[in-house]
């Protein structure tokens, strides 16, 4: 079964009442760290349960080391996805509002911990569901306790030392996931320094949808990795952004597209830039 799975929002309401399904409702905004728990105390998928980035999805941040999102204990996080549900052979779905950055970050954090087979984004987010005619729902969510174990793979993920140490290797393609502007150096809007990781490409991740928020087909992500790997090894990608969340949106796209799961350097940009002895890029 691919690591990379989407469904609709009419498949997601045909198995809505299959028991032992779990839906996490992912959404949030970096500008407004409350938003997504007050929207999901206003209605959502019902049987949704509510992942928060900040408390459930990442780990605490140490000024001037970590990232802004750094990855969460995994036995912390293990609890966690047991009191959300979650068993071995459980199917979850995820989803946020629409373009699905945060949910591919719950979903990165399942493959991290082992869980490969069974896990589900809604493709076009809680926007598709809605424009499915699908409603809301106001009720509480209880389920028993799961009883999913996992561990992380350290395989799946660099440190900023590791990074450093293959910067000048020609095999290596290094993707980052912020808009243009940000990746050139252009605007800041969030860090305190601007630019990308030398040798980096950017690869916007909102560049894996259509215009209605949908990933675009397998073969039309296929032909935009390949563009960016340009014949080397998709064995040897390692995709970043800000602070490690989109990025995930690159890997959960990549792995759509049929390629092997990639490498996340979880602290990004925003760990990066905390030693100065780290080089910074700007422009193309």
């Amino acid at each position: 079964m691919p690591v990379a799975q989407l469904i609709s929002p009419h498949a997601l309401k045909e198995r809505q009442a299959q028991p032992g399904l779990i839906i996490l409702d992912c959404r949030f905004a970096l500008e407004d760290p409350d938003y997504g728990r007050c929207s999901y105390g206003e209605g959502h998928i019902e049987g949704a349960q509510y992942a928060d980035l900040e408390r459930d999805l990442s780990g605490p941040v140490v000024k001037g080391v970590t990232g802004r999102h750094p990855l969460p204990d995994a036995r912390a996080l293990v609890e966690r996805l047991q009191a959300w549900g979650v068993n071995a052979d459980s199917d979850v779905v995820v989803y946020d509002d629409g373009p699905g950055a945060f949910a591919a970050r719950a979903w990165w954090l399942l493959a991290w911990l082992g869980k490969r087979d069974g896990v589900f984004m809604l493709d076009g987010g809680l926007k598709a569901w809605h424009a499915a005619g699908f409603s809301l729902s106001l009720d509480a969510v209880t389920t028993p306790l799961g009883t999913f174990e996992g561990a992380p793979d350290k395989h799946l993920v660099l440190s900023a030392e590791q990074l450093q140490t293959r910067l000048g290797d020609p095999q290596l393609t290094l993707i980052d996931a912020r808009a243009l502007p940000r990746f050139r150096g252009d605007v800041e809007p969030i860090d305190p320094v601007a630019g990308h990781i030398p040798g980096a490409q950017c690869a916007a991740f909102g560049e894996n949808l259509d215009s209605t928020g949908r990933f675009l087909p397998a073969e039309q992500l296929k032909q935009r990795f390949a563009e960016k790997l340009a014949g080397r090894s998709p064995d040897a990608l390692v995709a970043y952004c800000g602070s490690g969340v989109t990025a995930c949106h690159n890997l959960f796209a990549l792995a759509l597209a049929g390629y092997p799961l990639g490498k996340l350097y979880a602290g990004s940009w925003s760990e990066w830039i905390n030693d100065a002895q780290r080089g910074v890029a700007t422009g193309d």
